[in-house]
């Protein structure tokens, strides 16, 4: 790149160039010292279940089917959560959409409960300040928690985006508690079982019983898991750490 590129291409078009190449140069490297990169969208050996919806609606192709993850893509969902009815090790398996995996859990709260649930918040952000990476197990883009009252008493709405699928990570949060020595919200909602550490399927059928289905998913960029996001971010900052030496 000359000296006549780097003036007149701001500093911002620059970084922001790059990390869209970052992105694509992720999505396109193969696995890389034993770590899976999870971004074969449609490939034999790892068909996504939005294959059955496309050949249901003779739609045009999904972003899905091409791996782009520079197109925005969306997935209407049929109420189930699912196209066609596949078991799990403990339910019904939900595909995997433009927002990668998640699930949104609505349960009514015991009575009292309230000051306790949001304490945990407090909590669960103390264990992050200390130690940032304590969550890395789950996999996770976000997390929302939501108390909400409709008139028939307090509820909780758990929603999360991860990259695992749906047993995995309710598997990986039950051996997360145990480790951390933190015992999980759910005690704090009426239905929960009492033996929830000894007992991974009554967890999980909590979980199903309570999990609240989207009909629509929309993501920006599709399918990127959280570790690709991250590794490009790394590129970029790189990349600026090199523009700033060039000064």
């Amino acid at each position: 790149m000359s000296k006549d590129t780097f003036t007149s291409t701001t500093r911002r078009e620059f970084l922001g160039a790059a990390t869209a190449g970052a992105v694509g140069a992720t999505l396109a490297l193969p696995a890389i010292a034993g770590t899976q990169m999870d971004v074969a969208i449609n490939t034999p050996e790892k068909p996504i279940k939005l294959a059955q919806a496309n050949a249901a609606s003779k739609s045009k192709p999904s972003t899905a089917l091409t791996g782009d993850w520079s197109k925005p893509a969306g997935m209407a969902i049929p109420k189930e959560g699912y196209f066609k009815l596949e078991k799990g090790r403990y339910g019904p398996i939900f595909p995997k959409t433009p927002a990668n995996y998640g699930f949104t859990i609505i349960a009514k709260v015991k009575p009292g409960r309230e000051e306790t649930i949001r304490n945990y918040g407090k909590t669960v952000e103390g264990l992050i300040a200390d130690k940032p990476d304590v969550l890395a197990v789950l996999k996770l883009h976000y997390l929302r928690w939501v108390l909400f009252d409709i008139g028939n008493g307090l509820h909780f709405m758990y929603q999360g985006i991860f990259d695992t699928d749906f047993d995995k990570y309710t598997e990986d949060a039950v051996a997360l508690f145990t480790t951390t020595g933190v015992n999980t919200i759910f005690e704090n909602l009426e239905g929960f079982p009492t033996d929830w550490k000894t007992n991974v399927p009554a967890f999980i059928k909590f979980m199903h019983e309570h999990q609240r289905p989207s009909f629509l998913e929309y993501g920006e960029y599709p399918y990127v898991s959280a570790d690709e996001i991250k590794k490009a971010l790394k590129v970029r900052r790189a990349l600026s750490t090199m523009l700033d030496l060039a000064q």
